[in-house]
C-alpha cells in the first residue's frame, strides 16, 4: 500500500483536541470513525445551519452518480480520487467496479486518520486494481508520478476533486492545481469536482464556516458558483452544468448508494434525488470531459 507507515506513526499524527473536516464529514454520514471533538463541533455547526449535514449526504450522492455514469455510460475505467476522505458505503472503487471489475483507482489523501483505515479503500475486484497514496493535493508533481505506477495516462481518467480545493485559500493556487492535473491526462478524461459556495440566498452557511475556520482544521474557503465554474474552463461540460449536488442527475445513482449515509445519518426534505435528499445546497458540483 504505497504511502502508507506504521500505525504507530499514523496514531501520533492524529490531533483528537481540535476537530477535523474528514472526521465531522464521518459524523454527519452516520460513521464511526470521529471523536467527541469532531461530534461537538458537528452538532455546534448543524445548529447555526441547521441543513449543513444534509450536503455530506448530497455530496456522496454525487459521488456515486458521477462515478456511475463515468464507469457505465463513458467508458472511463480508471479514476484519480484526491482527498478521499474516510471510507464510507459505496467509495469510488465500489461504484465504479460493480460496472467496470476491471477499472483501476487511485486514492489520495495526507490525513493521518484516513491513512489508519485505508485498507478498507484496497478491497479490489480481483480484475481491477485500487492503490492509496499519502499526499496533499497541492503535490501534483508527486502525486502524478506515483499514480501512473497504478493508472495509465495514456487512457481517459477521471479526476475525483469533491470538497478538496475548498482547503486551498489562495484562488489562482487552486485553479493552477486543477489544471496541473487535468494538462497530464489525455482526451476523453473528466474532472469531477465538488465545492462549497457562498450565496446571499445562504446566509447561514457564512456563520457555519466563520465557525469552522475559527475552531477547526483545516480552513476552507467558499466561493461563487461562477468561481467554481472557473474550475472547468477549457472542459466540456456535461449536463446540467455546475449546480447543487443535489440536482446533478437526481435519481440516477447505482441503489445502494442511495443509503450512503447510513442509520443516524443527517434527514432532509424530499428532494430532487428522492427521499431524504435535500432540494439545494450550498455544495456545487459539476462533472466535465477533456476535449
Amino acid at each position: 500500500m504505497s504511502g502508507v507507515t506504521g500505525h504507530q506513526d499514523l496514531r501520533g499524527r492524529i490531533d483528537t483536541t481540535r476537530p477535523h473536516t474528514a472526521r465531522i464529514w464521518n459524523y454527519w454520514l452516520g460513521g464511526k470513525d470521529n471523536y467527541p471533538v469532531d461530534r461537538e463541533a458537528g452538532d455546534r455547526i448543524r445548529a447555526i445551519h441547521p441543513g449543513i449535514g444534509e450536503y455530506a449526504r448530497a455530496d456522496r450522492l454525487f459521488l456515486g452518480r458521477a462515478v456511475h455514469h463515468l464507469a457505465a455510460g463513458a467508458g472511463v475505467r480508471q479514476f484519480l480520487d484526491i482527498g478521499t476522505g474516510l471510507p464510507s458505503a459505496d467509495n469510488t472503487h465500489e461504484v465504479a467496479q460493480r460496472s467496470v471489475p476491471d477499472a483501476r483507482i487511485v486514492y489520495v489523501d495526507n490525513d493521518p486518520l484516513v491513512l489508519t483505515h485505508a485498507r478498507a479503500l484496497l478491497t479490489s475486484t480481483p480484475e481491477g486494481r485500487t492503490d492509496y497514496l499519502d499526499a496533499d493535493v497541492r503535490d501534483t508533481d508527486a502525486i502524478l508520478e506515483r499514480a501512473a505506477r497504478t493508472l495509465d495516462f495514456s487512457e481517459p481518467v477521471a479526476l475525483m476533486l469533491l470538497g478538496v480545493v475548498i482547503f486551498i485559500e489562495d484562488d489562482e493556487t487552486s485553479y493552477e492545481v486543477v489544471r496541473r492535473l487535468m494538462a497530464e491526462l489525455p482526451s476523453g478524461s473528466h474532472l469531477v469536482l465538488s465545492h462549497t459556495i457562498v450565496s446571499p440566498a445562504m446566509p447561514e452557511v457564512d456563520a457555519a464556516v466563520a465557525f469552522w475556520n475559527e475552531h477547526g482544521t483545516p480552513r476552507l474557503t467558499q466561493r461563487t458558483p461562477r468561481q467554481v465554474e472557473r474550475y472547468f474552463d477549457g472542459l466540456e461540460l456535461l449536463e446540467p452544468g455546475v449546480v447543487s449536488c443535489s440536482r446533478w442527475r437526481p435519481g440516477s445513482e447505482p441503489g445502494p448508494v442511495s443509503s450512503a449515509a447510513g442509520p443516524g445519518g443527517p434527514e432532509g426534505a424530499d428532494g430532487p434525488g428522492g427521499p431524504g435528499e435535500p432540494d439545494e445546497v450550498a455544495m456545487f458540483g459539476g462533472v466535465a470531459a477533456k476535449p
